[in-house]
Parts: C-alpha cells; structure tokens; sequence
C-alpha cells in the first residue's frame, strides 16, 4: 500500500471538498516523447507485460502515464508520466492517469528510459520521490543508445535504491513481476536494435503479439505437416495390406 499522504487537502475554497479523481486531473504534460526508440521501447514493455505477467497478480502496465501521488503535487500541477509502470493487484480498466489516493495503490515497478535531457532528472529528482515519496520497490533505468539497463531496490529501513544483483547476461531479475528484464537485439515494429525486453525465469523472451503469431502460425503448419505424414504412411500400410489380400478396413 503506498504511505499515508502527509499533505492534507487544502480547505481554501478555491479547491474542492475532496482530492481530485483522474477525471479531474490534467493527463497530458504537452511533452512530446524524446524519439521514436523511445516511444517504440515504451510500447514494447507495455505489450509483452501484459502477456507475460501471471494473471493472478492483476497487474495493470502502461507507459507515459500521468502517475499523482500527493495532493500536494495535484495542487502544484506537477506532471509525473514514467516511461513505463506496473502496479499489482489492479482493477480491470482504462484510466487517463494513475491517481494512487484513489486506486489505493502505488507502483511496483518503475522503468525511465534515458535521454539527455532526461537524465539528471531520472538519476536524481524523480528517483529520490520514486524512492521516499512513492516507495516503489524496483527501478530501472534503460540508456537506448548506450543499450544498457540498470536495476534498483528500495531498501525499506533507508528509503534509498540499492543495485541490483545483475545476472549473468547482463540483466536483472524482477522479485516483484517474476520476470527478467534484459537487453536483446532483434527487430521490433521493422526496426533493428536494442531493445529492452522482459524474459521468462529461464531466458526465454515474452513473446510480442506479431511473435506469438509467427510461433503459433509455425506450430500449425508443423502439425499439419505431421498430420499429413502420419495420413500418408497409414495409406501406404494399408495399400501393403490389401497387395497382400487383406482388408485393412476389417
């Protein structure tokens, strides 16, 4: 459950009588995304979490996503859209920003993806209220020109982030989404490079939707394949059978 708000609403009567709800709240910051690797990679983790996280964790995953967390940040007007967020234990349903007085939750895994202009912000600022304001329990950060991840945990006692243990190949194991985030080279939406991409525990990609197709559409053909073998060697016993006097229909 995220920490208790300890910025009352105010009671001037220029604001309402309750802490805005989504609907209320602005969810467009006017900031275009930084590139389109940036907006390509953002669309990756969003589609592949939403097939590869286990259904019973109800997770809700979306990217540049307004993300309040205080009322005192409502009352400011201060934009917060992390690249791409995952909350657990979520209700079904489309929503124009993330408002954690309202769903009752917080994120529990954050990924910014870097930019220069970004940076100093992402390493700094926002990390500190990832950290102590919302304390979200993993953070990464992916450089999509450098094609390196770094991975975070939240130590509880401190409320700073902590580096992860990186994996063998280079990537990170998510206690929270029981997933790995890892770097892989391959083509996405046509274009070739390297992206950030959620794995299962023993390596295996979670597959896009174009790659599902592709794997599902290869297993058909394999099956009809192996059906039609096992058709043409039934017909060719049973020709042997009936050279020999017998019905193979008997």
């Amino acid at each position: 459950m995220p920490p208790t708000d300890p910025v009352p609403w105010p009671t001037d009567p220029w604001f309402p009588a309750r802490p805005p709800t989504q609907d209320e709240l602005p969810y467009d910051d006017g900031e275009p995304m930084e590139s389109d690797k940036h907006r390509l990679q953002m669309w990756l983790l969003c589609e592949c979490a939403r097939r590869g996280i286990a259904p019973e964790l109800n997770a809700y995953a979306a990217g540049n996503m307004g993300l309040y967390y205080t009322t005192l940040q409502a009352k400011k007007n201060e934009f917060k859209a992390p690249d791409f967020f995952v909350v657990l234990g979520a209700e079904p349903g489309l929503r124009k920003s993330w408002v954690i007085w309202d769903e009752g939750r917080a994120p529990d895994l954050v990924v910014e993806i870097l930019s220069p202009s970004t940076e100093r912000e992402d390493r700094g600022r926002k990390m500190s209220i990832y950290a102590r304001g919302i304390r979200v329990p993993e953070y990464y950060l992916f450089d999509p020109y450098a094609n390196t991840v770094e991975g975070y945990q939240l130590d509880t006692a401190t409320l700073n982030y902590a580096p992860m243990e990186r994996q063998a190949d280079g990537g990170f194991c998510s206690n929270v989404i029981g997933l790995r985030l890892v770097v892989w080279h391959g083509h996405y939406f046509g274009q070739q490079s390297d992206w950030l991409r959620l794995a299962y525990p023993d390596g295996t990609l979670v597959p896009t939707d174009e790659e599902h197709s592709a794997w599902a559409a290869r297993q058909a053909e394999a099956e009809k394949s192996r059906a039609e073998a096992e058709k043409s060697r039934a017909d060719r016993l049973a020709e042997k059978l009936r050279a020999l006097g017998i019905d193979p229909e008997a």
